[in-house]
């Protein structure tokens, strides 16, 4: 059993059921965003958990029933009320133009959405080609593009597989990637960025009028917070001498204050902090030079400053 999965038996009886004028509508996205909002949920104490009835999984979260959709149909949702709260990309948002309240970046899957063309015309400049034929999924963002460089151009609306259509079918696209390497075996380079992208949470406006639902989405933003901040932090356990507390202190960051206890021989102190991971390769060697001993580095799940 994973940690993001319970059984169906243990799912039934997990406190999904609500006042229907309160329950939070909650949007889970279907497809490549799917695995990792559900892990970050499982890391922020919220299981997902699937249901004898498709699209519609069970949710740890007190006051909340969740829905599966596409993440475009996500912002669509969102933007109508059918849903008070959902992850979905920055892109859609702003392709759909949703009246939508963002309350966190996760930061995961992040993507630019480019402007793409085969490397002849990029060297020859794109503007020399009139008119351009633009295919993309993001109809509004490239009119948007094209207005604003002032291009005579054709927008063609794609459904997906984008980044086939030149140079037969079209001259350039607008489309979205991650590391670029689906475009560069097309034969494409990127030659303009419209914007950056990335999975975030975002809510109804009028949810967030509605007092029960609002404290419910502020709860869940706050236990999403807490597990992204713990994946950027490592807990540091330190024994130390009492004559090198002081250096060892001044060496370790800390959120805020490290937590230091006496040891019980009382020949010296326990140190422990929430330290950046990334600082680690550097920090460990530093802190073992300045007299630290018996150092332990643990993976923390979540941290609420």
């Amino acid at each position: 059993m994973t940690t993001n999965t319970v059984s169906r038996t243990n799912a039934e009886s997990l406190p999904s059921k609500c006042e229907p004028s309160d329950c939070l509508r909650l949007a889970l996205p279907k497809g490549r965003m799917e695995p990792a909002v559900v892990r970050l949920l499982a890391d922020a104490g919220v299981q997902v958990t699937q249901s004898a009835r498709a699209y519609r999984p069970v949710v740890s979260f007190p006051g909340a029933q969740a829905k599966t959709l596409k993440p475009q149909n996500i912002v669509e949702m969102l933007h109508l009320g059918a849903r008070d709260v959902g992850f979905a990309g920055a892109d859609w948002v702003a392709e759909m133009r949703a009246n939508v309240v963002e309350v966190l970046d996760t930061g995961l899957d992040p993507v630019r959405i480019v402007a793409a063309a085969p490397e002849a015309l990029v060297r020859a400049g794109v503007a020399t080609k009139s008119p351009l034929i633009v295919a993309t999924e993001y109809e509004r963002l490239a009119r948007a593009w094209v207005d604003r460089l002032g291009l005579e151009a054709t927008v063609v609306k794609t459904f997906g597989a984008t980044e086939v259509f030149p140079p037969e079918d079209a001259d350039c696209i607008v489309d979205n990637a991650a590391t670029g390497s689906t475009l560069r075996a097309n034969g494409l380079v990127v030659f303009d960025e419209l914007m950056r992208s990335s999975t975030r949470l975002y809510a109804n406006p009028r949810a967030l009028e509605n007092s029960v639902k609002r404290e419910r989405i502020d709860a869940l933003a706050m236990l999403v917070r807490s597990a992204l901040e713990a994946r950027s932090k490592a807990i540091v356990d330190v024994n130390v001498s009492c004559d090198r507390l002081d250096a060892v202190v001044a060496a370790l960051p800390a959120m805020r204050e490290p937590t230091i206890s006496p040891l019980r021989s009382g020949a010296g102190f326990a140190v422990r902090v929430a330290a950046p991971r990334a600082d680690l390769p550097t920090l460990i060697p530093r802190i073992k030079a300045i007299g630290g001993t018996d150092i332990i580095v643990t993976a923390p799940v979540q941290i609420a400053p």
